[in-house]
C-alpha cells in the first residue's frame, strides 16, 4: 500500500535529524487496522478445520499432486472444468508443491494474507470516498459489527465471527480485490483525463476477481458500474469503460482450467443457497442503521456511487429470490457495505454535531455494542477469558486419527456430515462428493450417493457391499457410532470424541502407519488395542 494511504505527513519545521524534511506519523487506520489484523489472524488460527475449509484444502492437495491436470477435489475422478481451480487456487497449489506444505497448512497460511489484502482494500476505497483519517477505522468496525442478532456465517460474510472460519477462503481474497477495484473505478471517475490503459488494468483486475470467486465478481462489477454511472463525463468515456468490460471478459474466457461463463444459469447449487434468504431481518437489521447516512448522500447527489451500488445490489438479491437462483444471495454481504460505509463516512465528517448526527452516532455505537456482545464477541474472546459465555466459533472434530492410516488418494466411504467435508482436505477421496461440482455430472454424483446409502443400509447383502467396494475401489469405511460395522471390515481406529470408527475393506492394508488412538478401538476391541491385532503408534497425516 502506498504511503499516502497508510500515513499522513505533518511538517514540524525539522525532523529529529534536523534535515528540514517531513516526519511521517502513523494514521489511526494503520495503528488500529494493524492491531485488528493481528487479533483476527490469531482468532482465525485458533479455530480448527470446519465448514468449507476441507474443500479448499482438498483443492490445494489436488493441484499439489498435478498442477496442470488436477483431479476432482473430493473424488477419484477427473477434475477438468471444476470452478475451484482458479488462479488463486493454482497459486496455492504451486506454493504447496514448492514448499511441501499440506493443503490445510496452505489454507491456514492464506488467512492473514487475505486479511491484509482486505484491510488495504478497505483503506484505499474509503480514501476515495473521503480524506478523513478516522473514516477507514469506522468503516472497518461497521463492516465487522453491524450485521444482526442472528448468526450470519457464510463464505463472503465478513462479520467478526464468520471471519474466524473463512479468512483463508478465495471469497475473502476476492472481496479484498473488490475493494481495490472500487477504489480504482472511483479514481478513474474523478479524473476523466486519464487514457484508456488504466481502464484496461481495471478490467484485468475485474477479470481476476471473476475467476477467483465468480459470485463475488457480481458485487465487484456492480460497484464498478455504480462509480462509472456516477461520473459526470460518463458519456464521453463510454469506450474506456467498454475496454474495462472487454478486458474482464477476455481474461475470464481464456482461463484454461474451467469456463467461467458456463456457470451462468447453473442451478446445481441454488438449493444450498436458499437458506441465505431465511431470517434476513434478524441477520442484517443492524446494518440498516446506515440508511439515514445513505439517504443524506442521496439528497446531496442523486448519482452517489454508494446509493447506486446499494440499489443495484438489492435488485440482484431480489432477482435471486424471485427467480429461484438463490446463489445470487451470496452477495448479501457486499450489499451491506454501502450502508456500513456511508454511516462511517458520515460520522467521520468534521461538521458541527447537531442532535440528528449525535443521535445517529449514538445509535451506531449502541448497534455496534449489541452486535459485538450478542453475536461477534466469541470470535476474539477465548473461552478461558470469557466471563459471560459468548457463542464461540464451531469446533469440528479432527480426523488426524483416521487419515494417519491412509495413503494419499485412498477412497473412503462415509456419509457423515463432518468427515465428508473434512477428510478430503488431507488428500483422501470420497466415494460421493459432498457438493455439486461443474466437473462432475450431477447424475453421476447422485448415483454415487445412492451407492453409499446402499452400502450402509443394514439390509444390504455382503455381495452388494462387495460390488460397491470393487466398483469404486473403496479402501476405508468411516462410520458413525450408530452405524453397523460390516462383518468383512476390519476396525483399525476409533475416535474417543465422536465415537466414529475407521474400518479397512477392499484390499491389503495401506502401508502408512496407524494414527495415535487414545481410546478403545471399537465395539469389539479392548482399550489400547486394535481389532486386527496391531497396537496404536504415532504417524504423520497424509500430505
Amino acid at each position: 500500500m502506498s504511503g499516502a494511504l497508510l500515513t499522513r505527513r505533518a511538517c514540524h519545521g525539522a525532523t529529529a535529524l534536523g534535515d528540514g524534511g517531513r516526519r511521517r506519523r502513523p494514521t489511526p487506520y494503520l495503528v488500529l487496522g494493524g492491531l485488528f489484523w493481528l487479533v483476527m489472524s490469531l482468532a482465525y488460527w485458533r479455530v480448527p478445520m470446519c465448514c468449507d475449509f476441507g474443500q479448499h484444502a482438498a483443492v490445494v492437495e489436488r493441484l499439489k499432486e498435478n498442477l496442470l491436470h488436477p483431479a476432482h477435489p473430493m473424488a477419484d475422478l477427473p477434475g477438468e472444468g471444476s470452478a475451484y481451480y482458479s488462479p488463486y487456487a493454482v497459486a496455492q497449489g504451486l506454493f504447496a508443491k514448492v514448499t511441501g506444505l499440506a493443503g490445510w497448512q496452505v489454507v491456514k497460511l492464506a488467512g492473514p494474507l487475505n486479511l491484509l489484502v482486505l484491510l488495504t482494500g478497505i483503506g484505499r476505497f474509503v480514501r476515495v470516498l473521503t480524506p478523513r483519517p478516522w473514516a477507514p477505522v469506522l468503516a472497518l468496525f461497521a463492516m465487522v459489527l453491524l450485521w444482526g442478532t442472528r448468526m450470519a456465517w457464510w463464505s463472503g460474510y465478513l462479520g467478526l465471527m464468520s471471519m474466524t472460519g473463512n479468512l483463508g477462503y478465495p471469497s475473502t481474497f476476492a472481496i479484498g480485490l473488490t475493494f481495490w477495484a472500487w477504489a480504482w473505478a472511483g479514481t478513474l471517475t474523478r479524473d476523466a483525463r486519464r487514457g484508456r490503459w488504466p481502464y484496461v488494468g481495471l478490467g484485468a483486475l475485474c477479470g481476476l476477481i471473476l475467476l477467483v470467486h465468480p459470485i463475488s465478481s457480481v458485487g465487484a462489477v456492480i460497484g464498478v458500474v455504480a462509480f462509472a454511472a456516477s461520473g459526470r463525463a460518463v458519456g464521453r468515456r463510454v469506450l474506456c469503460w467498454a475496454a474495462t468490460a472487454v478486458t474482464a471478459a477476455v481474461i475470464g474466457a481464456v482461463w484454461p482450467y474451467y469456463s467461467v461463463f458456463s456457470l451462468v444459469g447453473d442451478a446445481s447449487v441454488d438449493w444450498i443457497h436458499r437458506q441465505l434468504y431465511t431470517e434476513m431481518p434478524q441477520r442484517f437489521w443492524l446494518a440498516l442503521l446506515g440508511l439515514p447516512a445513505l439517504w443524506l448522500r442521496f439528497r446531496r447527489d442523486r448519482r452517489d456511487p454508494l446509493v447506486l451500488m446499494f440499489a443495484l445490489d438489492c435488485a440482484v438479491v431480489a432477482y435471486g429470490w424471485v427467480s429461484g437462483h438463490y446463489t445470487y444471495g451470496r452477495i448479501l454481504g457486499l450489499t451491506l457495505v454501502p450502508l456500513q460505509f456511508a454511516l462511517a463516512v458520515e460520522l467521520a465528517a468534521p461538521r458541527v454535531w447537531g442532535w440528528r448526527r449525535g443521535a445517529l452516532a449514538g445509535a451506531a455505537a449502541l448497534g455496534a455494542c449489541v452486535g459485538f456482545f450478542q453475536i461477534q464477541a466469541g470470535a476474539v474472546v477465548p473461552r478461558a477469558l470469557d466471563p459471560i459465555g459468548f457463542d464461540q466459533p464451531p469446533r469440528w472434530p479432527g480426523y488426524g486419527w483416521a487419515v494417519g492410516h491412509m495413503h494419499r488418494g485412498d477412497v473412503v466411504l462415509t456419509n457423515g456430515y463432518y468427515p465428508t467435508r473434512s477428510v478430503p482436505g488431507y488428500g483422501a477421496n470420497l466415494v460421493a462428493p459432498a457438493w455439486p461440482d461443474a466437473s462432475l455430472d450431477e447424475d453421476v454424483r447422485n448415483r454415487r450417493l445412492a451407492a453409499v446409502r446402499t452400502y450402509l443400509d443394514p439390509e444390504s447383502t455382503r455381495a452388494e457391499r462387495a460390488a460397491i467396494v470393487r466398483r469404486y475401489d473403496v479402501r476405508w469405511l468411516l462410520l458413525s457410532r450408530d452405524q453397523r460395522v460390516p462383518s468383512e471390515a476390519v476396525v483399525v481406529g476409533w475416535s474417543p470424541r465422536t465415537g466414529e470408527v475407521l474400518a479397512r475393506v477392499g484390499g491389503p492394508a495401506s502401508a502408512g502407519g496407524p494414527a495415535s488412538a487414545g481410546g478403545p478401538a471399537g465395539p469389539d476391541g479392548p482399550k489400547g488395542a486394535l481389532r486386527d491385532g496391531s497396537t496404536p503408534t504415532n504417524a504423520p497425516l497424509i500430505g
